[in-house]
């Protein structure tokens, strides 16, 4: 139970912040309303992963999904540098 609990806080913390920087990254519109829609978006991502954690009855799939959505999310982000 704890490691779900680490996964699901943890892990699903640095997962949706790694997926929505990317995605605020990568809209086609002004920096201010990417920044806006990817802090909208990490809430709904952040409650999903929670959920999806504690419902899969296989902790390892689950695990192996949120810390590879975060490490590659992240790492994109990292790779892209600063928004010019």
């Amino acid at each position: 139970m704890t490691a779900r609990c680490v996964t699901a806080l943890v892990g699903g913390y640095a997962a949706a912040a790694g997926l929505a920087s990317l995605g605020s990254r990568l809209l086609p519109i002004a920096r201010v309303e990417a920044t806006l829609w990817g802090m909208i978006l990490s809430f709904l991502i952040f409650a999903s992963l929670g959920l999806w954690t504690f419902h899969e009855q296989r902790l390892w799939k689950v695990a192996r999904v949120i810390w590879g959505s975060a490490l590659l999310s992240v790492g994109i982000v990292m790779a892209m540098g600063i928004r010019p």
